[in-house]
């Protein structure tokens, strides 16, 4: 098992793609940490993914609340002892033509997927600096390298990711810790069941292979790059997208 023992906090972990790389990462032997906003979801992705020690554990998590992620991650050393990787894929959209878009939607996308990956992310890295190793993955977007009609605000905080990417592998790869992003394209998770069908099939359309990615795609790759096998890997950005065209 490619992360036996190893301690990961997966941000937005009760569902979709969050879900499916706790999953990945338990089957792979690491202690996860299923932290998301979402109470019940919570509960439930812990009891699928098995409590108890060794196991993982479930925190309700707010990453736009700098106290909440602090709470996070002192009670992922509480229980572990130490923090070997985090996931930073808690996101949201709200979307809107430029002209339409309010203030307010534009405010409440970058706060939690763009500032609250910063919280997250200088949260954990003392923890790691004093390890001398560690992994953060950012969770970006095609998006965030191509725009998408009506996503000004998902775009830009994807894009936001990149240049944290970017810039973290430069400062904390001499300590130890390794920093990628991953860009996935369309996957059929919740997040999509309100597009409407046609409006899907052009999605579909764009992609070479035919189809929408899905959940356990993206978390294999998390699980590589969270894994040795990824450990010359700093600064990355790796678009997983079926070739999508947009």
């Amino acid at each position: 098992m490619r992360l036996e023992n190893r301690v990961a906090i997966i941000t937005g972990a009760a569902s979709g793609i969050g879900l499916a790389t706790a999953k990945r990462f338990a089957r792979e032997g690491a202690r996860v940490v299923v932290a998301d906003i979402d109470d019940k979801r919570v509960a439930a992705a812990v009891a699928e993914l098995g409590a108890g020690e060794g196991g993982a554990l479930g925190l309700r998590v707010d990453v736009t609340d700098r106290a909440s992620v602090d709470a996070m991650v002192k009670a992922t050393r509480d229980a572990f002892g130490r923090i070997d990787c985090l996931v930073n894929n808690a996101g949201i959209t709200l979307d809107a033509r430029l002209v339409k878009m309010t203030a307010d939607q534009f405010d409440k996308v970058i706060d939690v997927n763009l500032k609250g990956v910063f919280h997250c992310t200088q949260a954990v890295a003392d923890t790691m600096i004093l390890q001398g190793a560690g992994v953060i993955l950012n969770a970006s977007s095609v998006v965030g390298l191509y725009g998408n009609f009506g996503q000004s605000n998902y775009a830009a905080a994807k894009a936001g990711l990149i240049g944290f990417t970017k810039t973290w592998a430069r400062e904390l790869g001499p300590k130890g810790i390794r920093v990628a992003a991953v860009c996935p394209g369309f996957v059929a998770t919740p997040i999509l069941d309100t597009i409407p069908e046609a409006v899907m099939q052009k999605m579909v359309d764009k992609v070479p292979l035919g189809r929408l990615g899905r959940p356990d795609e993206i978390a294999s790759v998390y699980a590589f790059l969270a894994s040795d096998d990824a450990s010359y890997i700093n600064g990355a950005v790796i678009e997983v997208s079926g070739g999508i065209m947009l």
